[in-house]
């Protein structure tokens, strides 16, 4: 085994059992404590701490034996404590009483934790509870009237059928006072009882049937043939055999088989310890969900050998990028988790998150193939966003998505985002609802053009152009926002049926207004998903065509997103739409990616500047300068510009003098519903 992968392997099973230092100490105290005291009183009363003659010495080259194969064991294989050296210590105490079977256990952690040494922490607190258990189940004699001695053994030949409590019930306490001691000291504190362990107690139970069925038998042979007593080293390695296949698949069920990291499964119990800590302390623990982007293209390009590679570099650098504390786990195919179990704040959980984004984003290296996987990753944090472990998952996802869709690397979960909430269900349903009953109305704000003073705004021809808003009003919520219904139809899929329902009624209000004699323009938001939706051209031009209307009487706004999840498509679409004679308007300019380079690939008319530069422009110089040179290059390429959120004199008064073309805003008109 290579270096790397021998101290990944250890660093595994730190990570699946955690030993508590402080419980391990207080164990290793009192067992020395027991041990000192056992040694000190058969000592001064004269009496032999080990059996001479042939039994003595079968037993310690059984020992021998032992220890020769936990030493064989390996690194990998070793915990510490195993089945055949219980079913030795339990055999010696039935025979010879607690002190020559402590000195047994002695024996055996001294001697294998010289030879590993990189565990002898693990040996020492196994050691430890061995002793332990070895005086409650001493005491479990004693209570039956047995103490022997290494002059005075229990001769199995004449235990008799009254004896079988007493071995059952003293193998039953040596067996549960260990294992329970045991999974104490590797629990964390205030965490259940975690996979491995509740595999560990299941199979417990199969060992102690053979504990108890081979410790008789080796106190029989001892005291009848001491010779053919090292035969049973056969039969206890091939139970240690047994307890490491059972331990080692309770593992894997724990693992990710191909980048050594723990898996969904560990990740969830280990996220459910965290939040018991967090809730016992007060503090805040979280969860990143990281997804590495465009990974696809790899195992489409270069093959899925390739991408096993690639995704081992990628787990490696995860572990090297942690912080201190922090847990690191894969959940499948390039997707992984980090738990931070003390998370002081959001703000630090979103920091921790951007810093594993950039680490997992720079460039890897493939058989001198450079490559680059940029990463997004969703954060979520008890008790701001869930109180379970589950929902923490599925949130941190939530905002994950969320992160990959919009390209910002890194997205903190917000409920109002997230359409997947029950409260939020129910809102979609209704919606869906509202738009078959045609329950959703549509309220038109005005784009005035600049004359010198504020126009009053009539529908009589004043005005460059009308926005259709659309707005909901629920039997039993209320007004909606209309963010937070938008932000449902386009995660849910139902973003395509309003958009139809809103150009629908648009183009029919536009055909009434052109009967009346009033012809304006009148412009409609669309989603980068309708945009993405094969035929929507086609769609658009069929509706236009059906309501009697003329391509240039209809405006669609977009945004630069239309660009960033399939560019060609994309511009296939809206070059049908300006092809059938459609106008196009990019909106929120500003607040996107590249906004100058997708500018000059995007065939629109006109450009609207985002309210969040112009709500501030009279009083922060830097967004004046931004709209300023927004203004100039726009009209550079030959584009209106149209200056959105306007509420004041004073910034339609800076936007006239910069040149701005027209203006939309409160100070001119709210949106209000068709007069007609």
């Amino acid at each position: 085994m290579k270096p790397t992968e021998s101290a990944a392997t250890v660093s595994r099973l730190q990570g699946f059992v955690g030993l508590t230092p402080k419980v391990g100490a207080v164990f290793v105290v009192i067992a020395v404590a027991q041990l000192a005291t056992g040694f000190y009183r058969t000592v001064s009363e004269g009496r032999a701490l080990f059996p001479d003659g042939e039994p003595g010495w079968a037993l310690a080259v059984l020992t021998g034996i032992i220890v020769g194969h936990l030493v064989a064991l390996g690194r990998d294989r070793w915990w510490g404590g195993t089945g055949s050296g219980a079913s030795l210590t339990l055999a010696v105490l039935l025979l010879y009483g607690w002190v020559p079977a402590g000195l047994v256990s002695l024996v055996v952690v001294v001697l294998v934790g010289i030879a590993r040494r990189h565990r002898w922490w693990q040996g020492l607190l196994h050691g430890a509870v061995d002793i332990l258990g070895i005086g409650a189940a001493a005491l479990v004699l004693a209570a039956f009237g047995e103490v022997q001695t290494v002059e005075s053994p229990w001769q199995p030949l004449d235990w008799g059928i009254a004896a079988v409590p007493e071995v059952l019930l003293a193998a039953s306490t040596y067996l549960l006072v260990t294992r329970v001691l045991l999974w104490y000291a590797r629990t964390p504190q205030g965490g259940g009882l975690p996979t491995v362990a509740r595999s560990t107690l299941l199979r417990q139970g199969l060992v102690a049937l053979a504990l108890l069925g081979i410790a008789p038998l080796i106190c029989v042979v001892a005291m009848a043939t001491p010779l053919l007593l090292p035969l049973f080293a056969v039969p206890l390695i091939a139970l240690d055999s047994a307890l490491w296949i059972a331990r080692a698949r309770a593992e894997e069920q724990l693992r990710d088989p191909l980048t050594g990291l723990p898996n969904r499964q560990w990740l969830l119990e280990r996220t459910w310890t965290a939040l018991e800590d967090a809730e016992s302390t007060g503090t805040r623990s979280a969860l990143v969900l990281i997804d590495l982007d465009r990974f696809r293209a790899v195992n489409d390009t270069l093959g899925h050998l390739a991408g096993d590679r690639l995704l081992l570099q990628i787990a490696e650098r995860l572990r090297l990028a942690l912080p201190r504390g922090a847990e690191a786990a894969r959940l499948g195919g390039d997707e992984f988790a980090v738990l931070l179990p003390a998370a002081d704040s959001t703000t630090s959980a979103q920091r921790v998150a951007r810093h594993l984004v950039a680490e997992l984003s720079s460039p890897l290296d493939l058989d001198g193939l450079t490559l680059v996987l940029e990463a997004s990753a969703g954060v979520a944090v008890y008790p701001d966003h869930a109180l379970d472990a589950e929902g923490l998952l599925r949130r941190a996802d939530v905002a994950m998505y969320q992160a990959k869709r919009d390209r910002t690397g890194v997205e903190v979960y917000e409920s109002k985002r997230d359409s997947n909430t029950p409260d939020r269900l129910g809102l979609l349903g209704d919606l869906r609802r509202a738009l078959d009953a045609g329950e959703v109305e549509l309220h038109y704000q005005p784009k005035v053009r600049f004359d010198g003073q504020v126009a009053k705004v009539r529908f009589d021809g004043q005005v460059a152009g009308l926005e259709a808003l659309v707005r909901w009003v629920h039997p039993e919520r209320g007004r909606v926002p209309p963010d937070e219904f938008i932000a449902i139809a386009e995660s849910s899929g139902l973003m395509p049926h309003l958009t139809e329902y809103v150009l629908e009624t648009a183009l029919a209000q536009v055909a009434r207004w052109r009967a009346q004699g009033l012809f304006v323009p009148v412009a409609v938001n669309v989603s980068p998903r309708d945009v993405h939706t094969p035929g929507f051209a086609g769609g658009v031009a069929a509706r236009l065509a059906r309501h009697g209307v003329p391509a240039g009487a209809l405006q669609l706004e977009i945004t630069e997103h239309v660009l960033l999840e399939d560019p060609q498509r994309a511009a296939d679409t809206l070059a049908g739409l300006t092809g059938h004679g459609v106008k196009m308007s990019l909106d929120d300019f500003g607040t996107g990616y590249s906004s100058l380079v997708h500018l000059r690939r995007l065939p629109v008319s006109e450009l609207k500047i985002d309210r969040s530069f112009v709500a501030r422009l009279a009083v922060d110089n830097e967004d004046a300068e931004i709209v300023r040179c927004t203004i100039d290059l726009a009209h550079s390429l030959g584009l209106l510009v149209v200056a959105e959120g306007v509420e004041d004199d004073e910034t339609w008064e800076r936007l006239r003098d910069l040149r701005c073309d027209a203006v939309q805003g409160w100070l001119v008109a709210a949106p209000t519903r068709s007069p007609d």
